[in-house]
């Protein structure tokens, strides 16, 4: 993309496809980080919760995080059903790692 968000023109269409998987590649490293980070802050929920004697399970909180997803996807342009649905995948692994650490 330019920097005015259009669809650059290619020179080089094989150069331009390469760079543009290699940068995926990159935005996927990236995200599998940020999602590793969040587990990692979803097990500290977790103990909080067993020192706090509260439930893994928040129905209310988990749908309101997928409800604000959404909204933010749909701002990013996103299809917010598509967001919603990867933020549910989310939670369960959340759920999994506050589970496995209370």
């Amino acid at each position: 993309m330019s920097p005015d968000g259009g669809v650059r023109v290619m020179e080089d269409p094989e150069a331009e496809l390469l760079h543009t998987r290699e940068e995926i590649e990159r935005i996927d490293h990236a995200l599998i980080a940020l999602i590793a980070e969040r587990v990692s802050l979803a097990r500290r929920v977790g103990v909080a919760k067993r020192t706090l004697n509260l439930p893994v399970l928040d129905p209310a909180r988990e749908a309101a995080v997928v409800r604000r997803a959404g909204t933010v996807a749909r701002d990013a342009g996103l299809e917010d059903e598509d967001v919603r649905y990867i933020f549910w995948h989310l939670i369960g692994l959340s759920r999994r790692a506050q589970m496995e650490a209370s």
